[in-house]
């Protein structure tokens, strides 16, 4: 089977991501060091179309990047929802303004930019659906951080969790962004608070709900 050849397959005949998102990817792909790290079109449909049907009034996610995922988010939740989205990295801050102000759905979006363990706390918020997509040495710590901000019936999603594969081969000491990923796929596989599946998408993304 052709791998790239089901893809383009599956991008045809799914919903299009639309003028600005494909702008977006194109800025990313010629100006962004990692371009990869975006969601890409098929992860944000699929982002958006959980959006759809658990209608979440209010959405947390861990790992702005480049938006595309925020916006794709913004799509598909109710006008009056609200998605608060942290970045760490604040030199990512005017590329992000840039497609978030052109969005006809901004006014759903609120970017923070900081740490997110500081300031989660301080948002004074419960959660209906929560995106981890940042440093993968601290999935844990985002998730313990993060779980009673969940309201029971909340789903938390965790982006990259297969890790290029790595997380079949024991890794390197050095390696902690892989012995992150690891360690937060032990620890969720062990938590009887949730129930989990982890769909094969891209590099992987685990689907997790709150008893």
């Amino acid at each position: 089977m052709n791998a790239d050849a089901l893809d383009d397959y599956i991008l045809s005949h799914i919903d299009e991501e639309g003028d600005l998102l494909a702008e977006l990817n194109r800025d990313a792909h010629v100006n962004l060091l990692r371009p990869r790290m975006l969601s890409g079109h098929l992860q944000g449909r699929i982002l958006k179309m959980f959006c759809r049907m658990l209608r979440p009034r209010r959405i947390l996610e861990i790992g702005t990047y480049t938006g595309y995922a925020t916006l794709c988010m913004a799509e598909g939740i109710d006008d009056d929802a609200l998605i608060y989205s942290i970045e760490i990295n604040d030199e990512m801050e005017d590329f992000i303004n840039k497609y978030v102000s052109k969005s006809p759905d901004k006014h759903k979006i609120k970017v923070c930019f900081g740490d997110a363990m500081d300031i989660i706390p301080s948002l004074g918020e419960t959660f209906d659906m929560v995106f981890i997509d940042a440093d993968k040495r601290l999935y844990s710590a985002y998730f313990d951080l993060v779980f009673p901000f969940v309201r029971e019936g909340g789903i938390i999603l965790a982006d990259n969790i297969l890790w290029d594969g790595k997380v079949l081969t024991p890794p390197q000491p050095a390696d902690k962004q892989t012995v992150g990923i690891l360690d937060f796929n032990e620890k969720i596989k062990q938590d009887t608070r949730i129930e989990k599946v982890i769909l094969p998408l891209r590099d992987g993304l685990t689907v997790i709900w709150k008893k």
